[in-house]
């Protein structure tokens, strides 16, 4: 399936805060939190999963610009689900996507990401 069919499909991707997606903000705060790289990770993660099914052999996606308010907090341990709906494909290597975190209705984080469609043909395999 082209990728331009692709427009308006959403996706969601639960997980869990902790490990690398957490802060203490420099031991500034006495809890550990999403911290927001974490959470533009989630929302980078989730947005090229939905993209990488229709992407023919030999292509991925790399993220090259994030437009994000991160707006809640949420302490590790929580649940949370980063979601992202491909909202435009611009000639067939550009996408657009609005994004959002949330821990059940809460949200977290809001905004777009954009990704590029590459060639990998050769790169990085054994």
């Amino acid at each position: 399936m082209p990728i331009e069919d692709l427009i308006g499909t959403e996706r969601e991707e639960p997980f869990t805060v902790d490990g690398r997606l957490t802060t203490d903000v420099g031991g500034t705060i006495e809890a550990t939190v999403l911290s927001t790289p974490g959470m533009i990770g989630m929302m980078e993660y989730n947005s090229t999963l939905l993209a990488a099914p229709s992407l023919p052999e030999g292509k991925a996606t790399v993220g090259f610009e994030v437009c994000i308010k991160h707006v809640g907090g949420a302490l590790a341990g929580a649940e949370c689900v980063a979601w992202s709906r491909l909202d435009e494909v611009i000639d067939g290597r550009k996408l657009r996507f609005a994004v959002e975190v949330r821990e059940g209705e809460r949200i977290l984080g809001v905004g777009t990401h954009e990704r590029r469609v590459i060639s990998v043909d050769g790169a990085g395999g054994p």
